[in-house]
């Protein structure tokens, strides 16, 4: 009987536990990354929803809104009245000390180098954007505003501009917002200024649609 001699192979090495440990470990790592990368995107995104920029056009007026009189709002629309995109700027002006905001407004933006020929001002006791939109419906339409540049703050652009294209219908808005350093669109959930500024513009917003407006056009 012939008996044939098959030489063994030799076993294939196992791989260490270590370095199984440590692929799975740089594994996880990454997958944390990319899953933290993707939240922060979308997190981002839905900050920035707040937000609502158009390109400056030419229109009837430039309208900023009130509760800023010395800072970016008035600053922002003077700037685009300056550069001609519109031949007059609206301060509304909710009462401060006594006297309308805007009243204060114009001086502080002659210091700067515009003009007081260029500011207007229109005094009313809003309390609120709705009521705000409300009370400058009849004062832009004596103007025969037609199109209508709206400054506010970033955070309450998109707001804004939901509120004001409801309550004045038939004029055209477009919204060019300030900066405000109080928002970080793209970082608001890291603090705590700019998470209590998001919810409350969300809540403010549905209010505005689900409640404000219905009641208005059934009241």
């Amino acid at each position: 009987m012939i008996e044939f001699y098959m030489p063994s192979l030799p076993a294939r090495p196992r791989p260490k536990r270590r370095s199984v440990r440590r692929l799975a470990l740089v594994g996880a790592v990454i997958l944390l990354a990319i899953l933290v990368i993707g939240w922060q995107s979308m997190l981002s995104s839905i900050g920035n929803l707040l937000i609502q920029s158009d390109p400056p056009e030419r229109v009837d007026l430039i309208l900023v809104l009130g509760g800023d009189f010395w800072g970016p709002r008035v600053l922002k629309a003077a700037e685009l009245g300056a550069h001609g995109y519109a031949p007059v700027v609206l301060l509304s002006s909710p009462p401060y000390a006594g006297r309308p905001e805007g009243e204060l407004t114009i001086p502080f933006l002659a210091e700067r180098g515009y003009s007081p020929a260029l500011f207007q001002v229109f005094a009313h006791h809003a309390a609120s954007t709705v009521a705000e939109a409300i009370a400058l419906r009849e004062e832009l339409a004596r103007r025969s505003a037609r199109r209508v540049i709206l400054v506010t703050s970033a955070y309450h652009s998109r707001r804004a501009c939901i509120v004001f294209r409801l309550f004045c219908p038939g004029i055209q808005f477009l919204s060019v917002p300030a900066a405000d350093t109080h928002y970080g669109a793209d970082t608001w959930w890291k603090t705590a200024a700019s998470r209590d500024l998001f919810l409350s513009e969300v809540t403010k917003m549905l209010g505005s649609v689900l409640i404000a407006y219905p009641r208005y056009r059934l009241g």
